[in-house]
C-alpha cells in the first residue's frame, strides 16, 4: 500500500462499502496507526441487500470503536433528474457525500480502496471506447483530497490478507453479474490477458503510470502555451492553429474547461484557423479579432459582486477567478496589464465591484488621453457580441476603473509607491 499518499497526521476518512477491498483499506489502516473514520454511501438500488452492507459496516465499526458516518440516497430519482446513467450517478452522490463528511469531520484526506485490479479494469474499458493519454492513466492516485493507497495492491493480496485473519466482508450481487461492462471485463479480458502474461494486471499499472508521467508533461506544455498566448475568454487563434496536436487540443480542453471529443477540438481548431465559429455541448467558440473566444452559449451576463481587499471573488459566468489584496512597498513592481491592475488607495473612491459592462459605460484608458466608451471598446478588441456581457469591468463608485483584458483608466495610475496601493489580478479558474 503506498502510504506516501496518506497524511503524516490528520483523520484518515476511509470510504467503506463493505466489501473486501473497503474492509481491508479499513483494517491496514488502522493496523498501521492511523486515525481512521468510516463513510458509507447506500445507493438505495439494491432494497435489502444494500441495508444489510450498511448495518455490516455499522457493526464492523462499532465492533472496531470507529467512528462511523452513513448516508442513504435515491441514485435512480438523481440519475432521471439529470439525464444521466446509474453508474455516473451513483459516483456523483456518492463522492459529494464523502466531501461532505469530509468537511464535517475535519479529515485531512479521503481513501478510496480501489485495487491494482480496479485500475486495470477501468484501463481496458477505455481503451475498448477510444481514449488518449488521460484515459490510458487509469485511476489517478491523487484527485484533490482524495487518494488510492492501494493501486498498488492486487485483489488476490486483499483476499489473503482478509482470510488469514478471518475477517468478514459482504459481496455485492451485482458483481456476479455480465450486465455490466465492467463486470464482463473482470471476468473475461482479464482472465485472457492474464493467460498471455500472468503478470498482467502489475503491467497494466505500469503502463498508466508511465501514461500519467506523459499526460502531465503535455498538459505542462499547454499550461505554459496558455500562460503565453491566452487570458481566461481568448487565446491567439494563429498561434493556436500553428501549435501541435498534443499541444493544442489540451489548450483547447483547458479553455473550454469540460471534457471534449476529437471532433469537438478539430471544430474548435478549424474556428482558430479560418474564422466563425462553432457550437460545442454547452459552449460556444468564435475566430473574432485574431483570437479564438470561448464562452457559454447561454451564459447569463456577468452579476455585480463585490470585491473584498483582501480576498478572492469567482466568477464563473466568465471562467475567471479575481483575487485582490492591499500593500505598502515602495520597492514592488507596479505595472497594469491586462488582467493585472494596479490602483492608488487614495484614488478610489467608495467599495470596488466587478460586474459586465452596463450601458453608457466610459474609460479612459490609461496613456491614451482621450476617454472611450465600454462598448467600443470591446468591439474594437474584437469580443464577439455574445462574450461582451461575461467580460468583468471594475467599478467603484465614481465609474469604471478597468476592463479586463483591454485597459485600465487614467485615474488609477499609481504616482505615490510610498502610499497604500491595490492590486488586482483576474486570472482563468483552474480546471483540472
Amino acid at each position: 500500500m503506498d502510504t506516501d499518499l496518506l497524511p503524516r497526521q490528520g483523520l484518515v476518512l476511509c470510504a467503506v462499502s463493505g466489501g473486501a477491498d473497503s474492509v481491508y483499506l479499513l483494517c491496514r489502516l488502522r493496523e498501521l496507526g492511523y486515525p481512521v473514520a468510516a463513510a458509507h454511501f447506500n445507493h438505495g438500488l439494491r432494497g435489502a441487500e444494500a441495508d444489510r452492507d450498511e448495518a455490516f459496516v455499522r457493526e464492523m465499526c462499532r465492533e472496531m470503536e470507529i467512528p462511523f458516518y452513513a448516508e442513504k440516497g435515491d441514485t435512480a430519482a438523481y440519475a432521471r433528474e439529470r439525464s444521466l446513467g446509474l453508474e455516473e450517478a451513483g459516483r456523483k452522490l456518492r463522492y459529494d457525500f464523502l466531501e461532505r463528511t469530509a468537511d464535517r469531520t475535519g479529515a485531512a484526506c479521503i481513501a478510496t480502496a480501489h485495487t491494482a485490479d480496479d485500475n486495470a479494469e477501468t484501463l481496458l474499458l477505455r481503451l475498448a471506447r477510444g481514449t488518449g493519454l488521460r484515459g490510458l492513466g487509469g485511476i489517478p492516485p491523487r484527485r484533490g483530497r482524495i487518494v488510492r493507497p492501494m493501486l498498488d495492491v492486487a485483489r488476490e493480496q486483499v483476499e489473503a490478507y482478509l482470510a488469514e485473519r478471518g475477517i468478514g466482508y459482504v459481496q455485492d450481487s451485482t458483481n456476479f453479474s455480465d450486465g455490466f461492462a465492467r463486470n464482463r471485463v473482470r471476468h473475461a479480458a482479464v482472465p485472457a490477458l492474464r493467460s498471455v502474461n500472468p503478470a498482467f494486471v502489475r503491467a497494466a499499472g505500469q503502463t498508466a503510470a508511465l501514461a500519467r508521467e506523459d499526460e502531465a508533461f503535455l498538459e505542462g506544455l499547454a499550461k505554459s502555451f496558455l500562460a503565453e498566448h491566452a487570458d481566461g475568454m481568448s487565446v491567439d487563434a494563429a498561434a493556436l492553429a500553428a501549435a501541435p496536436w498534443p499541444v493544442a487540443s489540451r489548450a483547447v480542453r483547458r479553455m473550454a474547461g469540460r471534457e471534449l471529443g476529437p471532433g469537438h477540438v478539430k471544430a474548435a481548431l478549424r474556428a482558430a484557423r479560418e474564422g466563425g465559429a462553432a457550437d460545442l455541448p454547452g459552449l460556444r467558440v468564435a475566430g473574432s479579432g485574431g483570437r479564438l473566444w470561448f464562452g457559454a452559449a447561454d451564459a447569463p451576463p456577468l452579476p455585480e459582486r463585490p470585491v473584498p481587499v483582501p480576498g478572492t471573488v469567482a466568477l464563473p459566468e466568465a471562467g475567471l477567478v479575481l483575487r485582490a489584496e492591499k500593500f505598502i512597498d515602495p520597492t514592488r513592481v507596479v505595472h497594469n496589464s491586462y488582467n493585472i491592475f494596479f490602483f492608488q488607495c487614495e484614488n478610489i473612491y467608495g467599495n470596488i465591484t466587478v460586474a459586465g459592462r452596463r450601458p453608457g459605460d466610459e474609460i479612459r484608458p490609461a496613456g491614451r488621453g482621450c476617454g472611450k466608451k465600454v462598448r467600443r471598446l470591446l468591439q474594437e478588441m474584437g469580443v464577439p457580441p455574445w462574450r461582451r456581457d461575461s467580460v468583468p469591468v471594475l467599478r467603484d463608485e465614481a465609474g469604471v476603473l478597468a476592463v479586463y483584458g483591454a485597459a485600465a483608466d487614467q485615474r488609477t495610475v499609481v504616482r505615490n509607491r510610498s502610499g497604500e496601493i491595490i492590486r488586482i489580478e483576474i486570472s482563468p479558474a483552474e480546471t483540472g
